[in-house]
């Protein structure tokens, strides 16, 4: 609901497509920024505590757009402000919920899980944009950032019945700058994390935009009301729901690496589709296409390095890869923001697909161990092992063949 309401009340107070994308950059360059450092405070606090925390943060900011809304001091810089404080809370603790994923459920149901967890996240993406349109037409963008800000008490009160297995620490007291650095080896040295991390850099910079570039679509170059972001961010967030479903069904029946593979190259198909539809209808059903591809680009990448990571480590690792998605997404967004500006946003969202497309099969035929890289292999089994070992090249094993790493 915060989403559209802001990329919606900013592109009317705006029409300029470089505002939407800085509104939506702000609240995802803290992802970038704060990621690793949220990644050091997952391993060495208590995660669910750290979690409630900063879940508490983000309601705060929340609470203050709401109220900057109501009394109508909300100039773009302000709303860009607000929007960046609160990414900086959820950047911190983000790496503190993905990271207590693996703690929740055995080995064999991380894919499961993550694919529900991806689920349930984007279900959120079809109901709270349907019905941030209904409050915006029937009240206002305020009404919209209050009721996100009553909503994150929800997710504490779930928190406080969370219970994890015992934290595994680091036997040694080490400085952050020390833990950053061994989590940045871990995450480079290890071949499936490495790949995962290079592309989620490369779909993020060119492909990731289209999200923070809805409501310019919708409004600007669809000729929309403030009702049409409401149906593009539904569609795809309709899309994302039966994509996360898929997903693990998908990966247990062809393998990780092929799933990931063919979803990126359908992701790039999609967003040409989209940026190629006539009106807020077949652009609604191109982009649940780009939203089912998408998320499986995403949740396939972050189950590899889930998979891929050492236990003690997983936080930082899944910090870094945090890192590249969030600092590199809101540098393309502005970019194509700024473009779109100039040629016209749809242009530039078929501009973008094929520009992705063209630089990942490139990539496909140069650096082939990129993508073979993310077959997976159990996540105990690898991290029990000794770290030249665990670190090799796994290769081709996938989910079947965990018995002979046992």
């Amino acid at each position: 609901m915060q989403t559209v309401a802001l990329g919606t009340l900013i592109t009317l107070k705006t029409h300029n497509a470089l505002w939407t994308a800085l509104v939506i950059a702000a609240a995802f360059i803290p992802m970038g920024l704060l990621s690793p450092l949220g990644g050091v405070l997952a391993d060495r606090l208590d995660r669910r505590k750290w979690l409630i925390i900063t879940t508490i943060a983000e309601a705060v900011f929340a609470g203050v757009l709401c109220v900057a809304t109501a009394i109508h001091h909300d100039p773009p810089i302000v709303l860009v402000i607000v929007a960046f404080l609160g990414g900086c809370c959820g950047s911190v603790g983000f790496p503190a919920y993905q990271s207590m994923l693996p703690d929740l459920v055995d080995p064999d149901d991380l894919l499961p899980a993550i694919s529900l967890s991806s689920a349930q996240w984007n279900m959120g993406r079809v109901v709270g944009p349907a019905l941030a349109g209904l409050v915006i037409v029937a009240w206002s963008p305020a009404a919209a950032f209050g009721i996100n800000a009553v909503s994150f008490g929800a997710v504490v009160i779930a928190l406080l019945f969370v219970r994890l297995k015992a934290h595994v620490k680091s036997p040694h007291i080490e400085s952050v700058w020390h833990r950053l650095k061994d989590g940045a080896r871990i995450a480079f040295t290890e071949p499936g994390c490495r790949s995962a991390i290079i592309l989620i850099s490369i779909v993020a910079l060119i492909g990731s935009p289209f999200i923070g570039l809805v409501a310019s679509v919708a409004i600007d170059g669809l000729h929309r009301s403030a009702g049409g972001p409401a149906v593009l961010t539904t569609g795809q967030g309709v899309g994302a729901v039966i994509g996360a479903l898929a997903l693990a069904p998908l990966a247990k029946k062809l393998g990780q690496r092929i799933v990931v593979s063919v979803a990126v190259a359908a992701f790039c198909c999609a967003l040409v589709l989209y940026g190629l539809s006539p009106n807020i209808w077949t652009a609604g059903i191109a982009i649940a296409l780009v939203g089912g591809t998408y998320i499986c680009v995403l949740s396939g990448l972050n189950t590899v390095v889930q998979l891929r990571a050492p236990q003690e480590a997983r936080g930082r690792v899944l910090s870094i890869y945090m890192m590249a998605l969030g600092a590199i997404y809101p540098v393309g967004l502005i970019l194509e923001g700024a473009i779109g500006q100039e040629i016209g946003v749809r242009v530039m969202t078929v501009a973008s697909g094929l520009i992705l497309g063209v630089v990942l099969g490139l990539l496909a035929i140069i650096n082939r161990p990129l993508f073979s890289a993310l077959s997976v292999a159990r996540n105990d089994d690898a991290s029990s092992l000794p770290i030249d070992v665990a670190t090799r090249e796994v290769g081709e094993i996938d989910l079947g063949a965990r018995d002979e790493w046992d």
